[in-house]
């Protein structure tokens, strides 16, 4: 038995001295790595330090302590870690490892000059864990510019290299201090602080979700030689199914000529924001919320790296016309290169000195550098003379990098008015709904229920297709001379219901206004039919020559209308009566006497004119009644020919169509 028992205790001798003697060696191996990495670092050019490294080989825990790194470039980029802990350290392969827990403990990063407007920049972090960790095996080689793009290129490369079930960091705080170029004030700067930051499920270059409770900063400035703060706090930030890789393509040179589509991001929200400064007068705004979905680019269209390497360095000149067209230029680019499925803003309210402005909602989606719909929906404010209301304002079809580069070929002189027209195609319709308005000091309201206008279909930059559609109501003036008739009348208000149509069809070479549709409310509704044939498409040129040529070809088509007495007739006897100082009888029989004069001089005998006429007279005698006129073209006509005749011979133009009218209630 002593045997067995000394036996034992020889082997755990053995063991122990083994196993001290694995750990003493597992140290010195991981020392001697970590000492490589740092100088894989400073090899490129920057410094790179640490303090004491220590491993466990039980729990496999690293912990390296006093970590400074600094680029070799101008301005600098410092990078300092208190102390820097790994649990659960392995490798998975070569060149990456592996580690169940990373604690940053005492985070600092700063930067100089990152941008031309930012002299410092520095962040701060009190600790930051990392869970399930995957990367690589060597410290990252630092930017070799401090540019704020450099930055953004060096941060989105090392996190797609990254896996993680989580990133988090209880708080992280930030100051800034903006240089002379800002041209905000001597000592401008700010101060930022980000709280509850959490990212997770980080694989192959894609997270999951990256959050923020919120983010809450104050900027010291001056502006007109006052002190100016503004302060600004926004929270409940949420990111998800993000593309890092994306991020990265876009700042990354070597992807210039990738035409691909990369989607960034799924789905962004946050709010409530709110901002306020100390101005005169003071600004007050709150956001609800915002939304944005779908976020996608192109590398090669936005050529982000080139646009950022024109930018003029602070204090230079200004640039040429020739400089500032290719600058715009590549700005219109970064817009083509952009695209969103969908951004909303909810919930809008800023206090102004005449009360509150509020809107609803604000929405658009971007592709390619065009809106497809802008829209700005439940708008209340106050106006000099009373509160206003917009239900709804939408932009149709919005092209904003064709703006960008019409503005880059206008950049050195003013336009032609051929070529402003060219600005005409760039958007194709405007929509307004549900506007209360003030009218002057009369404590009446002007109502738009409905005021939409569409084109398109366009030939050059003429539109050869448009659609207005129209319904409102406005208070008379009885101060203005040409609204006192009506006023008289008992009529203090007018409405106005309108739809008109115009289209050319090329492929028939025809042209129609239809629907034309007028209700003026308590007056009269009308409706019509206008159509042309042999319609060119050089008619649509905006060369007067070449378009005077084409209107020649131009023949007349078949006119319709239809008018519906609603009590317009008798409110133009009453005027008449009361110019001329006789009754309502006398006048509407005057009025009759003139037509019938007038229209046996220009019949010649024909008895579609007498019709016509006839017509007319039964139509103003008999209040109530609707009148339809047709006219057909009896032979082709020539458009042009048929105005200059009928202001020289009336009977002749009338001669050329077959005239069709008739009355009924």
């Amino acid at each position: 038995m002593k045997k067995i028992l000394l036996g034992l205790v020889a082997v755990a001798v053995v063991a122990a001295g083994g196993y001290f003697g694995f750990d003493f060696y597992a140290q010195r191996r991981v020392t001697r790595d970590v000492e490589a990495a740092f100088e894989q670092v400073r090899t490129a050019g920057a410094k790179a330090s640490h303090g004491k490294i220590t491993f466990d080989v039980k729990s496999r825990t690293l912990t390296i302590s006093d970590i400074a790194t600094e680029s070799g470039t101008q301005s600098p980029i410092n990078v300092r870690i208190a102390s820097l802990t790994m649990t659960g350290l392995g490798q998975t392969d070569a060149g990456r490892i592996s580690a169940d827990n990373i604690t940053f403990n005492d985070v600092e990063i700063g930067a100089t000059g990152p941008t031309p407007t930012i002299a410092i920049l520095t962040y701060k972090a009190p600790r930051i864990t990392v869970k399930d960790y995957s990367g690589p095996a060597g410290l990252p080689q630092l930017p070799a510019s401090s540019s704020i793009f450099e930055l953004y290129r060096f941060a989105f490369t090392q996190l797609a290299s990254i896996n993680a079930s989580s990133v988090t960091a209880p708080t992280l705080t930030g100051t800034m201090t903006f240089s002379a170029a800002a041209d905000v004030g001597d000592g401008a700067g700010g101060e930022f602080a980000y709280s509850g930051l959490a990212i997770e499920n980080m694989k192959n270059g894609k997270i999951g979700t990256n959050k923020i409770d919120k983010v809450a900063f104050t900027i010291n400035s001056q502006a007109a030689g006052k002190a100016l703060k503004t302060t600004g706090d926004l929270a409940n930030m949420v990111a998800t199914d993000i593309d890092v890789g994306a991020m990265a393509a876009i700042f990354d040179p070597a992807k210039a000529n990738d035409d691909r589509d990369y989607r960034v991001q799924g789905h962004v929200s946050a709010g409530p924001y709110v901002i306020t400064t100390t101005t005169t007068p003071h600004l007050n705004m709150r956001i609800d919320g915002m939304t944005i979905d779908d976020v996608r680019v192109n590398p090669s269209k936005m050529q982000l790296p080139a646009l950022l390497a024109m930018v003029p360095p602070p204090g230079s000149p200004p640039p040429s016309p020739a400089q500032a067209r290719e600058l715009l230029e590549k700005v219109a680019g970064l817009y083509s290169g952009a695209s969103i499925g969908n951004a909303e803003l909810h919930g809008l309210s800023v206090e102004t000195p005449k009360g509150p402005l509020k809107l609803a909602s604000m929405r658009f989606n971007f592709e390619h550098g065009k809106i497809g719909e802008l829209a700005v929906e439940g708008l209340d404010g106050n106006a000099p003379n009373g509160p206003f209301k917009v239900g709804r304002f939408a932009l149709k079809s919005l092209d904003v990098a064709s703006f960008i580069r019409l503005s880059a070929q206008f950049a050195a002189q003013k336009p032609s008015p051929e070529q402003a027209l060219t600005l005409f195609p760039l958007i194709e319709g405007v929509e307004i709904k549900g506007v209360t308005s003030p009218y002057k000091a009369t404590g009446k309201p002007v109502n738009i229920d409905v005021f939409s206008l569409d084109w398109g279909q366009f030939v050059g930059t003429i539109p050869s297709k448009l659609r207005l559609v129209a319904k409102m109501a406005a208070p008379l003036d009885a101060a203005d001379p040409q609204q006192q008739a009506l006023v008289a009348a008992g009529i203090d208000r007018m409405a106005v219901d309108a739809d008109l149509g115009a289209v050319w069809t090329e492929a028939s070479r025809s042209f129609a206004l239809e629907p034309v549709k007028l209700d003026m409310a308590g007056l009269l509704n009308t409706s019509a039919k206008v159509t042309l044939a042999n319609v060119p498409r050089e008619a649509f040129s905006t060369s007067a020559a070449e378009s005077l040529g084409a209107a020649a070809q131009i023949e007349a088509g078949t006119i319709e209308l239809t008018v519906h007495d609603l009590g317009v007739i008798d409110l133009a006897i009453a005027q008449y009566a009361r110019t001329q100082n006789v009754s309502r009888d006398e006048a509407r029989n005057a009025v009759l006497s003139t037509i019938k004069a007038q229209g046996q001089a220009v019949s010649g005998g024909s008895a579609d004119v007498t019709a016509l006429v006839t017509a007319i007279s039964q139509f103003i005698e008999t209040p109530g009644q609707t009148l339809v006129i047709k006219l057909t073209p009896r032979a082709k006509a020539p458009a042009l020919q048929l105005i200059q005749l009928l202001k020289t011979d009336p009977q002749s133009a009338l001669a050329q169509f077959r005239i069709e009218a008739s009355t009924g209630l």
